[in-house]
């Protein structure tokens, strides 16, 4: 993340303060996070869709709790102690029918995997 090089932008999680820390996201992509989601990230994980825009925040021990993929489990848990806002490709906002089929699929290839 960068700040001070004088670039503002409006803050990609709430929308609503100029923030000047930001980063680039992806080539041509940049995020801009205010000092108050800055600190809503100390308790709770953020997730920003690079298509549609919108961002997602919940609690860190929600997500914890939820969590059944062991492997996702232990890689959120190594971050639970960081302020970690993520980028995700798509939501179920901006393409709920790709998300369903994604889960579906996994699904299946978690009952796949276990015979």
């Amino acid at each position: 993340m960068f700040d001070g090089d004088e670039k503002k932008g409006l803050c990609s999680v709430c929308g609503e303060r100029i923030a000047s820390v930001h980063t680039e996201a992806m080539p041509g992509t940049e995020i801009y996070i205010c000092e108050s989601c800055l600190e809503l990230a100390k308790h709770n994980f953020i997730w920003i869709c690079m298509s549609c825009g919108r961002s997602y925040f919940r609690p860190k021990s929600t997500v914890l709790e939820r969590l059944t993929d062991p492997e996702l489990l232990r890689a959120y848990e190594a971050c639970a102690d960081m302020q970690l806002i993520q980028g995700i490709d798509m939501c179920i906002e901006c393409d709920p029918e790709c998300v369903v089929e994604h889960v579906a699929g996994a699904k299946k290839e978690r009952i796949a995997g276990s015979c």
